[in-house]
C-alpha cells in the first residue's frame, strides 16, 4: 500500500478566492500591517502579543497575537497610558485583508489628526450608519433576529453583522461582523466595542463588500467551505491543444525545407531546379518594377504649387 507524501505540491498551489470573506486567513499579517507600514513596530518576544504597531504617539496599538484564537486586537485611546476607548477584536479565521479596511482608515485619521483624532469620535446615534456599505450592498435585514439586536445578512447568506442595541457598557461587545459557516475553524468574526466610531466600523465592512478575489494556497481554504467559494488557479494557463496541421500547411512546409536546404547546400538536381525557380522569379519581379519605373518617370508630375487659373 503507497502512502501519501507529506508534502503535496497540489495543495501549495496559488489560487484566488471569492468571495473574499470566506477565504480565511492566509497566517500572516502582511495585508492588514500594510496601511501603516510605517509605523513604529514592537517584537515581542514573551507573552501572546507577538506583534504590536501603534501610532507614533502610541494612542492607536495593532496587536497581532499569532497563537490565539483571537488573532487581532486593535485599540485606540486618549494617550499612551489611558485605558482604550475601544476595542476591535478579529479571529484566526478573519482574511487580513479585512482587517485592512479597518487599519486602512485609521492610518488615514491619524495622519489627519486634529484633537483628539477622529479615530476617537463618539459613534453615531443611528445604527444603520456603521452598516450603511452592507446594506447599499444589498445585504438585507433579517426579520427573525433577536429583540433588540438587528442582523443584515449577505445574498448568499453566509456573511452578516449583528448589531446589539439593548444597554451595554461601554467597553461591551455591540457589532459583529462574521462570515463562514459556524465553527472555530470555519466562521470569521470582528468584534467591537460600544465606543467604536461608526465610520471604523464602516470602513470595515466595506472591505467586507470587496468583490475582488484575494491569494490563498489551497490548503488554506477550509474544506468545509470549497462548495461556497469560487476558486481560479493562479499559476501560468495550461498549455493549449494545437489545431492539427491541414494540407495546405503540410505543403508549405515542405516548400519551405526545400528551399531551406537548397539555399545552404545545393547539392542534388532538384534543389538546383528550386534555385532556378527563385532565380526566374526574382529576375521577373526585377524586370517588372524596372519597366513602372520607367513609365512612371514619363509622366508629367502634377506639382502641388502648380499656378491656378483665377477666376
Amino acid at each position: 500500500m503507497s502512502t501519501r507524501n507529506s508534502y503535496d505540491p497540489y495543495l501549495y498551489q496559488e489560487v484566488l478566492v471569492s468571495p473574499m470573506y470566506l477565504a480565511g486567513s492566509n497566517g500572516t499579517g502582511d495585508a492588514g500591517f500594510a496601511p501603516v507600514a510605517h509605523w513604529p513596530h514592537h517584537h515581542l518576544d514573551e507573552g501572546p502579543c507577538q506583534l504590536l504597531v501603534t501610532s507614533p504617539d502610541q494612542r492607536i496599538r495593532i496587536g497581532w497575537f499569532g497563537d490565539d484564537f483571537d488573532l487581532w486586537k486593535i485599540t485606540a485611546a486618549e494617550d499612551a497610558v489611558s485605558a482604550p476607548r475601544w476595542t476591535a477584536t478579529f479571529n484566526h479565521v478573519t482574511p487580513a485583508e479585512i482587517v485592512a479596511g479597518l487599519t486602512t482608515a485609521l492610518a488615514h485619521d491619524y495622519a489627519e489628526a486634529d484633537g483628539n483624532g477622529r479615530f476617537l469620535a463618539s459613534p453615531s446615534l443611528y445604527w444603520a450608519d456603521a452598516v450603511r456599505p452592507l446594506t447599499d450592498a444589498g445585504w438585507a435585514r433579517d426579520g427573525a433576529a433577536e429583540r433588540g439586536t438587528v442582523e443584515i445578512i449577505a445574498p448568499d447568506g453566509q456573511a452578516g453583522v449583528l448589531i446589539d442595541n439593548r444597554l451595554s457598557d461601554w467597553d461591551d461587545e455591540t457589532v459583529t461582523l462574521w462570515a463562514g459557516p459556524p465553527g472555530s475553524g470555519t466562521r470569521a468574526e470582528a468584534v467591537f466595542t460600544d465606543r467604536t466610531p461608526s465610520h471604523l466600523i464602516a470602513a470595515t465592512a466595506t472591505a467586507m463588500t470587496d468583490p475582488a478575489p484575494v491569494i490563498r494556497e489551497r490548503h488554506q481554504v477550509d474544506r468545509k467551505v470549497e462548495h461556497l467559494v469560487t476558486v481560479t488557479h493562479v499559476g501560468p494557463p495550461a498549455p493549449q491543444n494545437s489545431r492539427a496541421p491541414t494540407p495546405l500547411d503540410v505543403r508549405r512546409t515542405a516548400v519551405a525545407q526545400v528551399i531551406h536546404r537548397a539555399v545552404r547546400a545545393p547539392q542534388t538536381a532538384a534543389d538546383l531546379r528550386v534555385m532556378a525557380a527563385r532565380s526566374r522569379t526574382a529576375t521577373s519581379a526585377q524586370n517588372r518594377s524596372s519597366k513602372s519605373a520607367h513609365t512612371l518617370g514619363a509622366r508629367p508630375l502634377a506639382s502641388p504649387s502648380a499656378s491656378r487659373h483665377s477666376r
